[in-house]
């Protein structure tokens, strides 16, 4: 009995050591990260070419910077209007271009796609290949965009078209594609691969980008300790990188059940970046905690939040999300959920709009749509949960059943909230 109770003990001690991944110690020196020079640097730079763009004699060049400069303003404090003058200054830029113009529609592009304007952006590169100086980087990007569109055909007949396994930027396009097709293993090898282009060459910028990335590859493996070392490998890099920080914490909250700890990263990011997720996310920890009066404050500084014009369909998913399960604004998720399937066709979008139908009590015409453009389209675990809910509405348990251990296989990324009720399904 001794013996029985020892090795008992010994291995509820190692599950423990096994559930606790995360070192506050290891982390901390980054949540406390003052450092404004970068900010302070780019602040001085625009004020330098700003006062150059009055002047006519370089003004296309000023512009190229100043819109580089307003860009990584947005990308270090989260600030939207950061985002949109860089867009202004790009767009400057292009209409009086004459050479390299091709290289500012790409800019344009970018910036385009991180405000969720995917048409503007296939737009503008369209343009960018009719010039064509250098075609290759328009067709990357132009990957990029037919997969954020749904245009999935499209997508692969140019990932054939650039093949090149020696080609950092190739890489990552391929490990997108074999995300999307569900080969989740072929995903993170071709990452890694990239992780050794971009150590070897020494770049930093590539070298935040790529850990942070692989780091959410490895939590969707459910390789959770390797996501959390390669947080804290770009944070090495960038300390001030609130998106390393922000998996950190939902490692916390997710995996180790410490939402206590995972508030007190979100708060350390909130005051160095601006991002309207962060309250969703601190909503959804209260939730966990049954604190209902912080899960409404929250969800009320989201809404808060995104009342900036400048935000445009950038949260459209989330707000559509929100007004379902919070408020029960049905007319007006389903205005957004439209609008969404209209601005980008993916199986995403539909899922969405699939899911108004279902939480309105349409549950044939949310069957319809889920059947014909979310069943079989995409691996995201939410698009699985809410098609096992619709699937649950319409009385069809058995494909329920076989939803659900997949389901749970990916507790982690769903979150416990969302894990608890898979469980009532």
């Amino acid at each position: 009995m001794k013996s029985f109770l020892c090795i008992t003990c010994i291995c509820f001690l190692f599950a423990c050591q096994e559930k606790q991944i995360t070192d506050p110690q290891e982390y901390n020196t980054y949540l406390q990260h003052q450092d404004t020079s970068s900010k302070d640097l780019s602040t001085q730079h625009l004020q330098f070419w700003n006062t150059r763009i009055q002047q006519d004699s370089i003004q296309i060049i000023a512009l190229g910077k100043s819109a580089q400069e307003y860009t990584t303003l947005f990308e270090t404090t989260g600030t939207i209007e950061s985002l949109k003058k860089a867009e202004i200054a790009l767009q400057k830029a292009v209409d009086n271009a004459h050479i390299g113009k091709d290289v500012y529609l790409r800019a344009l592009a970018k910036n385009l796609i991180s405000q969720h304007r995917f048409k503007e952006a296939l737009f503008a590169l369209a343009k960018a290949e009719k010039s064509h100086p250098n075609k290759r980087a328009t067709q990357l990007m132009q990957f990029d965009v037919a997969m954020e569109l749904g245009n999935y055909d499209n997508a692969q007949k140019y990932l054939k078209k650039l093949t090149d396994f020696s080609d950092f930027n190739y890489l990552i396009r391929l490990a997108k594609w074999k995300d999307y097709i569900g080969d989740l293993d072929a995903t993170i090898h071709n990452m890694e691969r990239a992780k050794n282009i971009a150590e070897y060459s020494n770049n930093q910028d590539l070298k935040v980008w790529t850990y942070t990335n692989l780091a959410d590859y490895y939590g969707h493996a459910g390789r959770i300790k390797d996501s959390y070392e390669h947080y804290l490998k770009s944070l090495a890099v960038d300390p001030g990188n609130a998106y390393a920080k922000k998996g950190i914490a939902w490692i916390t909250y997710s995996h180790e059940k410490n939402p206590t700890e995972a508030l007190r990263i979100l708060e350390a990011i909130q005051k160095q970046h601006q991002s309207p997720d962060y309250f969703l996310l601190k909503a959804e920890i209260a939730e966990y905690q049954n604190d209902l009066t912080a899960q409404q404050q929250n969800i009320d500084a989201y809404f808060e939040a995104i009342q900036h014009p400048d935000y445009g369909a950038m949260y459209n998913a989330h707000t559509a999300e929100i007004l379902l399960s919070q408020k029960e604004q049905y007319d007006q998720a389903l205005e957004i959920a439209q609008k969404e399937v209209a601005n980008r066709p993916t199986p995403q979008s539909y899922d969405l709009l699939a899911y108004v139908y279902q939480q309105k009590g349409d549950y044939k015409k949310a069957l319809t749509i889920a059947e014909s453009y979310v069943a079989d389209k995409t691996h995201e675990p939410l698009a699985q949960y809410h098609l096992a809910q619709i699937y649950k509405a319409n009385g069809l348990d058995d494909r329920v059943k076989s939803l659900k251990k997949e389901l749970l296989d990916a507790s982690y990324e769903l979150g416990p909230v969302t894990t608890n009720a898979i469980k009532n399904l």
